[in-house]
């Protein structure tokens, strides 16, 4: 539907490239609320815009809902219905009282507003906008209908606060922000478009709100347009489904959130080494040369990723074929990168060029989305940002995964590829459902567009744990609430200068504040000209404490092609990457039981030392490594050390914290400490995983400290012996 005309009173406005309503000032609130009945797990009222159900659906998690049914939900929840008790509704003079467990939330008649209170404090943990008016009591309405759904607004105090909603590249406080949760191809990391988006805000005070929708929610987080105090979410569905969490602490309010949406599959063990790749390696003997090279060099990788144009005819693709132009000798190529222990990761699209003689078929047989008159829709791509950069792509359809014979033909035909000897997949792309087509469940691409990537990589991993033994993988570039659970996405593709790469830094934290745990970059950064040897070696510094590390870019990305000194630096630093793997593992496996990333930002981590947030490029690895990356030239530093003693991981030396410290580093290393107290296993300095042994994959634990914490292992009992100071 189209944007409303502004108001002749309206404020200046709003760019066009974001949502949102004009002014929400000029909503009509939601008023008359009546109650129809008590429930099970809360109550059903009526209001003047339609019937409001609350519910408790989980310890500290209330369910509020408003209007008329939205259609498909596509398995964005995972968590079952386990209301809190005791429950009670009371009615007072100003409307109800339910109460659930600790939390309260007061319903108002007169005009709908609402007030979450925990555990009887006196003062709400989140209630509804008090922004106020000169002629009535509320200026932004607390919820009512727009033009294209709905609209509720919350209150903020001075300062606080938010953060969540997914990929984005500039601040982690979203405050003063307006934020778009539209999944786009973002072509960089440098606006606020992002190819991975969540409905799903949180505060340090202990509150979170998600949004259940697939559809385009905006958020103004205290944007001045619309308040400076209040969180207005505007959501383009026919229903309004919030989730209202309240928790401890960052920590454990994504512990609830990921109990809705859901919690990470395990990983292969060597995906957690260095995946190495470019746009594109051509032919097999240049992959096989590429191979050699790493190995001769010693320089570890596990995995080597044939890109886009590597293995297809992109003028005909995507139909799993390989070219066989090119790849006819292609089973004795895997065999030979599989001699030399890496694994391979071939790309995918869920696209299909309209000039593959497969085309015809798939329409007919209705694989594909369609237009109103049911013809396929045949995707236009915006052939500006390829140039000489990228081959230009095709006009293609659309896989239609909401059509169960597409999504088992589209599962099935990866069979091949894995018994071939594939071990994983990247799937890119998946943010290009436009908003007019329409799917074989009859909802529209608008509904679609955002939920595609999540039913798309939901496809493909079940596919490769159906067909690739040990734990599924998939390597994904778009997502939405609940892609958490299919790992791992990467972050897109970044301009190869260093706001490149704070920007990518910034968006795998704001990724993994919302539900994510595992995360890569491109490093070196994807497109412009070659990444100068130190920007390369200061990506893939930071990168070696993430989830995953993948070097990739439209040019060589491999270590020998930045000089000698270079190429030292990273292998170093990489082989400290495979010593780190037992302690990733470790944090993967609380990843799984508790929805905690492997990065964590400052105000996840110390969500009380309100000096930490603001260092939005710095992060804790794990549950003790704090680490500071290098984001400018000359190895020039600004970190924040919280409270307590902190030692330097490379030298020992002691550190006390609760200050910042400004530093310039030589080139050989990176601000990286360990908090007092811990001690971390380190494995052995292999070329690849496969060289692990299982009874020795610890073979060093290295103590910062007197030691009271030891980093767990998975399968391993590592303890500190009480009193001696020793680690067994």
């Amino acid at each position: 539907m189209p944007d409303s005309p502004a108001p002749a009173d309206a404020p200046a406005p709003i760019p066009a490239a974001h949502r949102g309503p004009a002014d929400p000032a000029k909503l009509a609130p939601a008023r008359a609320v009546r109650l129809v009945e008590e429930t099970a797990a809360g109550a059903r009222f009526d209001t003047d815009q339609g019937p409001l159900t609350v519910e408790s659906h989980a310890p500290g998690i209330l369910r509020v809902r408003l209007g008329g049914p939205p259609g498909p939900d596509y398995g964005i929840l995972e968590g079952a219905p386990a209301p809190d008790g005791p429950q009670a509704l009371v009615e007072d003079a100003r409307g109800w009282v339910f109460t659930a467990g600790d939390l309260t939330l007061t319903i108002e008649r007169e005009v709908l507003a609402i007030a979450l209170i925990r555990g009887g404090a006196t003062r709400p943990l989140l209630a509804s906008a008090d922004d106020g008016h000169f002629r009535r009591r509320f200026r932004l309405p607390p919820f009512a209908r727009t033009p294209r759904g709905w609209f509720a607004a919350f209150g903020l105090r001075s300062g606080e606060p938010v953060h969540g909603l997914g990929e984005k590249w500039g601040r982690l406080d979203k405050r003063g922000q307006l934020v778009v949760s539209r999944n786009e191809d973002a072509l960089g990391v440098n606006a606020e478009r992002s190819y991975k988006n969540c409905p799903f805000a949180w505060s340090p005070d202990g509150w979170g709100v998600f949004v259940h929708t697939p559809a385009t929610v905006t958020h103004g987080v205290g944007f001045g347009p619309w308040s400076h105090r209040a969180y207005g979410i505007e959501v383009e569905d026919a229903g309004l489904d919030l989730f209202l969490i309240a928790a401890d602490d960052p920590a454990a309010i994504l512990e609830r959130y990921t109990y809705l949406t859901g919690r990470p599959r395990p990983v292969p063990r060597w995906s957690l080494g260095v995946w190495m790749s470019r746009a594109y390696y051509r032919t097999p003997e240049e992959t096989v040369a590429i191979a050699d090279e790493l190995r001769a060099r010693e320089i570890p990788c596990d995995v080597l990723t044939l890109d886009g144009r590597a293995w297809l005819d992109v003028d005909t693709r995507f139909s799993f074929e390989w070219d066989e132009s090119r790849w006819s000798g292609r089973a004795d190529f895997i065999a030979s990168i599989k001699r030399r222990g890496f694994r391979l990761c071939v790309w995918e699209y869920p696209y299909l060029s309209v000039r593959s003689p497969h085309f015809e078929d798939w329409a007919a047989k209705g694989r594909l989305l369609t237009r109103e008159d049911g013809s396929p829709y045949a995707f236009d791509w915006d052939l500006e940002p390829f140039g000489d950069l990228l081959t230009p792509l095709p006009t293609s359809g659309i896989l239609d995964f909401t059509n169960p014979e597409a999504e088992a033909f589209w599962h099935d035909q990866h069979r091949a590829l894995f018994e071939g000897g594939v071990d994983v997949i990247k799937t890119d792309f998946g943010e290009q459902v436009p908003d007019d087509a329409r799917a074989h469940n009859g909802d529209s691409g608008a509904r679609l567009h955002n939920v595609y990537p999540l039913l798309y990589n939901a496809c493909v991993h079940r596919a490769t744990a159906d067909w690739h033994a040990g734990p599924a993988l998939v390597f994904g570039r778009s997502g939405w609430a609940g892609s958490q659970r299919y790992p791992m996405q990467w972050g897109g593709d970044p301009q190869t200068d260093w706001e490149g790469l704070a920007g990518s830094i910034r968006g795998g934290l704001s990724w993994q504040m919302s539900g994510a745990v595992c995360w890569a970059s491109d490093i070196g950064g994807f497109y412009g000209p070659p990444p100068d040897p130190e920007l390369y070696i200061r990506w893939a510094q930071a990168a070696v404490f993430s989830s995953h590390v993948r070097f990739h870019g439209t040019g060589p990305r491999e270590p020998w092609h930045f000089g000698e000194e270079a190429e030292a630096i990273v292998r170093a630093f990489l082989r400290l990457r495979m010593r780190l793997i037992p302690y990733v593992e470790g944090c993967l496996a609380e990843a799984e039981r508790s929805g905690l990333p492997v990065q964590r930002a400052m105000a996840l981590a110390y969500p009380d030392d309100p000096a930490a947030r603001a260092f939005e490029t710095q992060y804790l690895f794990g549950p003790a490594i704090l680490v500071a990356p290098v984001i400018e030239p000359g190895g020039r530093v600004t970190a924040w050390l919280p409270d307590g003693v902190w030692h330097d991981f490379f030298t020992g030396e002691r550190v006390e914290g609760g200050r910042e410290v400004r530093l310039t580093v030589p080139l050989d290393r990176l601000p990286v400490w360990v908090a007092d107290g811990w001690a971390i296993p380190l494995g052995p300095a292999v070329q690849h995983t496969g060289e692990i042994p299982e009874d020795g994959r610890v073979e060093e634990v290295r103590v910062f400290g007197e030691p009271r914490h030891v980093a767990p292992v998975p399968g391993l009992d590592l303890r500190v012996e009480a009193g001696e100071g020793v680690v067994t």
